[in-house]
């Protein structure tokens, strides 16, 4: 996560990596936070990844528009693009551009929800086949949740991970002055 944060170009935003980095590591805590039982799972929510990812968003789009509102205008138009084209390219771009914000949060909550709706029904099948004493079956799924909990770390991290990339990513475009 380093190296990424450290390839960030935006010189207008000196501190983003560092913020990158921190943010990786708040994000990877809570999502190992919730793979445990009764501990709440809180990046499974859209309304605190929206509040991660909205103002985050909506700060580089206010500070490259601060920074440089030319150049921020001149992004919405690619070049060399044909004149008559021009209209449909800056309504592409600028629904491109506003949808990043649902990209960063939607994706994040959805790929947790769903991990922890898999190790649900993989515990609660497992303390059915305790309960009806099926030893085998017991140990067999068994040895599949802590796998698959071993998984959904490794899942946990990556979201966080994919999380800052975007945003890394995101800010790549803001516009040098």
């Amino acid at each position: 996560m380093k190296l990424q944060a450290s390839r960030t170009n935006s010189l207008n935003l000196p501190v983003m990596h560092h913020f990158l980095i921190i943010l990786f590591i708040f994000l990877t805590s809570l999502n190992l936070l919730g793979l445990f039982p009764y501990v709440f799972s809180a990046t499974s929510h859209l309304i605190l990844t929206l509040s991660f990812g909205l103002p985050l968003w909506l700060m580089l789009i206010i500070s490259s528009i601060a920074a440089a509102p030319s150049s921020t205008a001149a992004g919405l138009l690619p070049a060399g693009a044909p004149s008559w084209l021009n209209p449909f390219l800056v309504i592409i771009e600028t629904i491109s551009t506003g949808v990043q914000p649902g990209t960063l949060s939607f994706r994040l909550a959805a790929n947790m929800s769903a991990g922890h709706i898999v190790m649900t029904l993989l515990s609660i099948y497992l303390m059915v086949t305790f309960w009806l004493s099926s030893w085998k079956a017991f140990g067999l799924l068994l040895v599949i949740q802590v796998f698959y909990f071993m998984f959904e770390a490794g899942i946990a991290m990556v979201q966080a991970y994919i999380f800052c990339l975007l945003l890394s990513l995101y800010s790549d475009a803001h516009p040098l002055t």
